[in-house]
């Protein structure tokens, strides 16, 4: 089949790859219909790894994706052929000890999509547990449905620090995962998000389309610890940092009030020293995040209800003969680009 492979740093190529999948009797096998551009997709493809994860072979890239059921496994109840569905992109092991005890996005041996050394799904079909496809309501476009992957990081952050109605929260960064993150905990509850870029272009869109209980703020052009008490004066319910930026890291426990919570969502590339001190005067509680568990359905009901619009996130449309292009547009960061999505159809 085609497919947008890899084939070393800085270098994709469309072409025909040879990808043996059986239908077992609890899958689905699916038509590929649009497939987002991720950071981590971006970062395989100009640096060739994401810490250990490092492509040694070539390797299909992309893992938020949509798709039409082609044909289904003999135990499959819930979806039929013609059913359009989005897909949880992590194939785990149900026996695990990590599964067995909820976590099953820990399981060591979790095969997810476009990470080394697993196929992504930019290409024309791809085979799946039926237990991780989520069939799409009528209202929810498969366009709309790419955005349920990204969007499950906020809702699994949400759910697992435990959102109180009222709560008031710090996004730091404003890609995708940082714009979904803020849109998750206001829908979760949270009264008002300060949400932060060094990029104004992306805060300005955010505010625009998002009212007023999201603020936003440059820190490339002011402290933060200054401009959070002008809105939260206590300091602010939860830090979510999605940026993995060791500045941004280490104003969080400055802008929380006493036994706040920081989130730990982003990847940074170093060591980032964390002013333990700080911490320890507010009794701060820490949490780490990685990917998600038992949340996929959540999003796509939040996506059908209109709790969360995502339509204003999607900034360029491609089609799959143009994902090179794509890459290269996603890669460049441009201020006014948020989510790329390729057209696979």
């Amino acid at each position: 089949m085609k497919a947008l492979v890899l084939e070393e740093i800085d270098r994709l190529v469309i072409r025909d790859i040879d990808i043996q999948e059986e239908l077992g009797p609890n899958d689905v096998r699916i038509k590929i219909a649009n497939v987002g551009v991720c950071g981590s997709d971006v970062h395989y493809y100009k640096h060739g790894r994401i810490g250990d994860f490092v492509v040694r072979e070539p390797m299909v890239l992309g893992h938020e994706a949509s798709g039409v059921v082609m044909e289904a496994g003999s135990a499959v109840k819930h979806l039929k052929p013609g059913d359009r569905v989005c897909m949880e992109p992590g194939v785990f092991d149900p026996q695990s000890q990590e599964a067995m005890q909820g976590m099953y996005h820990l399981d060591p041996g979790i095969k997810f999509w476009a990470t080394p050394p697993v196929h992504g799904v930019l290409r024309e079909s791809v085979v799946h547990p039926a237990s991780l496809t989520f069939k799409l309501p009528d209202n929810v476009s498969l366009e709309e449905a790419v955005l349920a992957e990204p969007l499950t990081s906020g809702v699994h952050v949400a759910r697992k620090v435990g959102i109180s109605p009222g709560d008031t929260a710090i996004v730091s960064g404003a890609g995708t995962i940082g714009a979904l993150m803020a849109l998750a905990l206001l829908a979760s509850g949270c009264s008002r998000v300060v949400i932060t870029d060094v990029k104004q272009e992306k805060l300005d869109f955010l505010v625009h389309h998002y009212g007023d209980r999201l603020i936003a703020f440059n820190v490339a052009k002011g402290d933060l610890k200054e401009f959070v008490p002008q809105h939260f004066p206590q300091g602010a319910d939860l830090f979510v940092d999605c940026s993995g930026s060791p500045a941004a890291i280490g104003a969080a426990p400055h802008c929380l009030r006493p036994g706040g919570k920081i989130v730990f969502v982003g990847m940074p590339q170093a060591p980032v020293p964390m002013d333990i001190v700080a911490m320890q005067v507010k009794e701060i509680v820490t949490y780490s995040i990685f990917r998600y568990a038992n949340d996929y359905e959540r999003s796509v009901a939040l996506i059908a209800s209109g709790q969360i619009d995502v339509k204003p996130l999607i900034s360029r449309r491609y089609a799959f003969e143009d994902s090179i292009k794509a890459f290269e547009l996603a890669a460049s960061a441009p201020a006014d680009v948020i989510k790329v999505v390729i057209d696979c159809q």
